[in-house]
């Protein structure tokens, strides 16, 4: 039993001796380097929420703020995800000057909860999403779900297409949600 222990380890060893070398715990990281599975490169898998939304042509406003606020790794978590994902058009909708405030440093706190109020646990389809009434977010916030012609609404935002994800679904709409003040 020892020995059929020694010899696997001894073959994965071996079976690595051409892979790609990477840092261990040990070595000094990059002061700002960037961590987390939302770095991770993976280039034979199915695309993750946030590698759909740096692949959309209208999502540029809604991935510089998931970088200002620094919540890459919340549209990479392991799942299964849903996502709102608002266009550029929905952000430019908001009154003047909004966005701009938002992605400054001193208001990431507040912009990671907005991004946040646009994601929720599970694997939603539209068809399942016009059972609900509302969602628990990741911001442990509410979002009221409202049926109009037979179409899920979202907290007053339409669905105006879904896209699989490794991770879930992405939902893109055409309005920014707002948590509700507190």
């Amino acid at each position: 039993m020892v020995f059929a222990l020694v010899a696997f380890i001894y073959s994965c060893k071996n079976s690595n001796k051409d892979a790609p070398q990477t840092s261990t715990a040990n070595e000094a990281e990059a002061p700002n380097s960037k961590t987390g599975q939302a770095f991770i490169q993976d280039d034979e898998g199915m695309p993750n929420c946030l590698q759909i939304a740096i692949g959309s042509p209208d999502h540029k406003t809604l991935v510089a703020a998931v970088q200002a606020a620094q919540v890459e790794n919340a549209l990479v978590n392991v799942g299964p995800l849903t996502v709102f994902a608002p266009t550029d058009a929905a952000f430019a909708a908001l009154p003047e000057g909004t966005v701009e405030n938002l992605v400054k440093p001193e208001n990431k706190a507040t912009l990671a909860n907005i991004l946040k109020y646009h994601v929720t646990p599970g694997n939603l389809s539209p068809a399942i999403l016009t059972k609900l009434k509302k969602l628990g977010q990741a911001n442990n916030q509410y979002v009221q779900v409202e049926v109009v012609d037979g179409k899920a609404v979202i907290g007053g935002a339409n669905i105006i297409a879904s896209v699989r994800a490794g991770n879930g679904i992405v939902h893109v709409i055409d309005k920014v949600l707002l948590p509700p003040s507190e």
